[in-house]
C-alpha cells in the first residue's frame, strides 16, 4: 500500500499575501481585522493568517470535516475560533465584518489518503465520501437505491465523463446481479472494465470519483452558497481568495467574480442609475513550476482573487 502523505498546503503564501497586502504595501488596519479560512483543512493557512494578526485581529474559521475541527482545537490561540459546520454558512456572520475570506476547496490530502474515508481508488476502503462523517448519506447507501438516470447525469455533470451512461448502467446491473458497490475498488474495477479507452496516465475511475464525492457532499451549491455570503459579511475593502482545483470550481468562482465586477443596468429602466459593482477582479494566480514539482497535486490549482467595493 502507498505510504499516506503528509498535506502540503497550496499556494499558502500567496493566498495569504492576496489578503493582506497589495503589491507587497499591508492593507492599513489589516492585522487588526477578522478574517475567514472557510476550509480550515489541515490548518496551514489558518497558521499563517494567525502570524499576520496582531492582538486585536481575529480568525474564525469553518470545516464540515471532524477531523479537521479536531486539528484546530489544537490550535491555542484566543485570536482563533472553529465552527463545525459548512462554509456556505458563512452568512450566520455579521454583515460587513470581515476582513478577507479565504476558501481552498481542495481535498486535504490526510482526507484522500484515509482507505476509512473511501475517497480514493488507490486504497480499499468502504464507498463513503462524505467530508462530515456524522450525518448524512455515503456514496454507497445512494448507490443501493439510485436510478440509472440518477447516476448518469451526475457522473456526467459532476465528472464530466463520457461513459457516464455505460457506468450508470453498469452500476445498476451489478446491483441486480449481486448487490450493490459498498467498497472503493469494487467501484474502481467495475469501471475499468466499462470505460475501454481513457487519456494517458489517468485512472478510469478518475471522473467518476470526482462526480460521487462532488455530488455527496453537495460542493458546487456550497461553493456558490458561500460566495453569495461573502459579498454581505465582507467589509468595503475586504478580500475574497478561491482555491480551486478543476474546471467545475473555477467556472463558478470566474462567472461569480466577473458578474458582481461591472455595473448592472436595468433593461427595464434604461435611464435610471445603474447599480454599481460589488466586486473588483485583482486577477488569478497558478502555483509555480518549483511548487508543482515539490507538490504534484498542486498542478491544477488556480486562485482568483476579488476586493469588495463599497456599497
Amino acid at each position: 500500500m502507498e505510504a499516506p502523505r503528509i498535506h502540503t498546503t497550496v499556494l499558502l503564501n500567496e493566498a495569504v499575501d492576496a489578503l493582506f497586502s497589495d503589491g507587497g504595501t499591508p492593507f492599513a488596519a489589516a492585522a487588526q481585522a477578522t478574517y475567514v479560512d472557510a476550509t480550515f483543512g489541515r490548518g496551514g493557512h489558518s497558521r499563517l493568517i494567525l502570524s499576520r494578526l496582531d492582538a486585536d485581529g481575529r480568525l474564525i474559521a469553518f470545516d464540515r470535516d471532524p477531523e479537521a475541527v479536531a486539528q484546530a482545537a489544537l490550535i491555542d490561540d484566543a485570536r482563533f475560533s472553529i465552527r463545525h459546520e459548512g462554509f456556505s454558512n458563512l452568512g450566520v456572520l455579521a454583515a460587513g465584518s470581515v476582513g478577507g475570506i479565504l476558501m481552498d476547496l481542495g481535498v486535504s490530502s490526510p482526507q484522500i489518503d484515509s482507505p476509512e474515508r473511501g475517497f480514493s481508488f488507490r486504497f480499499e476502503g468502504p464507498l463513503d465520501m462524505r467530508m462530515d462523517t456524522t450525518r448524512g448519506e455515503s456514496v454507497a447507501q445512494w448507490l443501493e437505491t439510485a436510478e440509472i438516470n440518477q447516476i448518469t447525469e451526475v457522473i456526467r455533470e459532476y465528472g464530466e465523463e463520457r461513459f457516464a451512461g455505460a457506468i450508470a448502467k453498469a452500476i445498476v446491473a451489478r446491483r441486480q446481479e449481486r448487490g450493490a458497490i459498498s467498497t472503493t475498488s469494487e467501484l474502481a474495477q467495475l469501471v475499468a472494465d466499462t470505460v475501454k479507452t481513457r487519456e494517458p496516465g489517468q485512472n478510469p475511475a478518475t471522473r467518476t470519483f470526482q462526480a460521487f464525492r462532488i455530488f455527496i457532499n453537495a460542493e458546487l451549491e456550497e461553493l456558490q452558497q458561500a460566495l453569495e455570503a461573502s459579498l454581505e459579511v465582507l467589509e468595503p475593502g475586504g478580500r475574497v481568495a478561491v482555491i480551486s482545483f478543476h474546471s467545475l470550481e473555477d467556472r463558478i468562482v470566474k462567472q461569480f467574480i466577473a458578474k458582481h465586477s461591472k455595473d448592472e443596468y436595468d433593461r427595464r429602466a434604461p435611464f435610471a442609475a445603474p447599480k454599481v459593482m460589488k466586486l473588483k477582479a485583482l486577477g488569478r494566480i497558478k502555483p509555480s513550476a518549483e511548487e508543482v514539482a515539490a507538490n504534484p497535486r498542486s498542478r491544477s490549482a488556480i486562485l482568483r482573487v476579488a476586493q469588495r467595493m463599497p456599497a
